[in-house]
């Protein structure tokens, strides 16, 4: 796949550029900061775009405000924004839109690089990866919600979910069947007031726009 990276330190840049060559990944452009990225998206319309949040120069937002302009004139595009640490408001805005293709990793994640590579290829494929820990942080804030109806095994699943794993995943990872994987599912979603027949990527979102709003 086609890949823009902007991130405006050069070690883990030259890094990321060396994994997503190695593993047959064109990187078509690469920016350090803010300013730069937007123009590059729309002259280069990668499969996805892997950003840092804070870039120069203020270092604040300028990566994630890039990320939604591009979304703007390039509706769909795939985007993976990487962070420092674990900032809900930024996960909250991304996933805003409705739109799957979104990705929100701890940078940390970057070294783990079985899970990098399968967050990249779910991403731009249009499904949505958040890191667990950003999950965590999300459902753990709102323990006053109607998450405080799900029992330790439809939280554990919602968490799998969000995280983007499908239903196979799920069952391996908890050594539960796939059919009560799907009956836990249907009780999420019943739960959070979501509709039950909504599959796919567009599952993980609506619950994780529930969570953000309730």
């Amino acid at each position: 796949m086609r890949v823009v990276i902007a991130e405006d330190n050069a070690l883990l840049r030259e890094g990321l550029v060396l994994l997503l060559s190695s593993v047959g990944h064109e990187v078509v452009a690469v920016v350090g900061s803010g300013p730069e990225i937007l123009p590059a998206l729309l002259e280069h319309r990668p499969d996805i775009a892997v950003l840092d949040v804070r870039m120069p120069p203020l270092f604040r937002d300028e990566g994630l405000r890039a990320a939604l302009d591009a979304r703007r004139y390039l509706p769909g595009l795939p985007v993976l924004v990487l962070s420092q640490y674990v900032e809900e408001s930024y996960a909250a805005e991304l996933l805003s839109g409705g739109a799957g293709g979104v990705g929100y990793l701890l940078k940390d994640r970057v070294g783990r690089v079985d899970e990098f590579l399968d967050a990249l290829e779910r991403v731009a494929g249009g499904g949505t990866s958040l890191d667990p820990e950003v999950v965590t942080e999300l459902m753990t804030r709102r323990e006053d919600s109607p998450l405080g109806a799900l029992t330790p095994r439809e939280r554990e699943v919602l968490q799998l979910m969000a995280e983007g794993h499908d239903n196979t995943t799920i069952a391996r990872s908890l050594v539960i069947t796939e059919r009560s994987v799907s009956k836990h599912i249907g009780n999420v979603f019943l739960k959070l007031g979501l509709p039950p027949s909504d599959s796919g990527h567009r599952r993980v979102l609506a619950v994780l726009a529930y969570l953000q709003h309730a």
